[in-house]
């Protein structure tokens, strides 16, 4: 089974406990090892990403702690190709039906993909 380190513990500590506790459940039943890339974010952290190209937007909900950037673990380091993201997606997915916990995923979104983005739905979770 995986465990989350340190640094990934520290990411999740100002995160939404629902998604948190999403986000362990993945790691549970996850078929690869995964990250927490960013959990809350500053508004500075924000401003620059936007700067960045990296987001399009002030409105993140990783601002509010209702969001979590997660990367999977392949050969003991992080990777960034899209086919990577797949079962660590299916994962959250699985993961948030079973604790019925609505989330938005932004491997999903139709413009501005985001493969590593898990945030709780704005209807549900304003």
């Amino acid at each position: 089974m995986w465990r989350f380190s340190e640094r990934s513990e520290q990411r999740l500590s100002e995160v939404h406990p629902q998604l948190v506790q999403v986000v362990r459940r993945a790691l549970d039943i996850s078929e690869v090892d995964f990250a927490v890339v960013e959990g809350k974010r500053t508004r500075e952290r924000q401003a620059e990403l936007v700067r960045i190209g990296a987001s399009k937007t002030m409105f993140s909900r990783h601002i509010t702690g209702h969001a979590v950037d997660l990367a999977p673990i392949v050969g003991g380091t992080i990777c960034w190709k899209w086919p990577a993201f797949t079962p660590l997606v299916d994962a959250m997915k699985r993961a948030s039906q079973e604790m019925g916990v609505m989330l938005v995923h932004g491997a999903d979104w139709k413009s501005f993909r985001d493969g590593p983005h898990h945030e709780l739905d704005r209807r549900y979770f304003p």
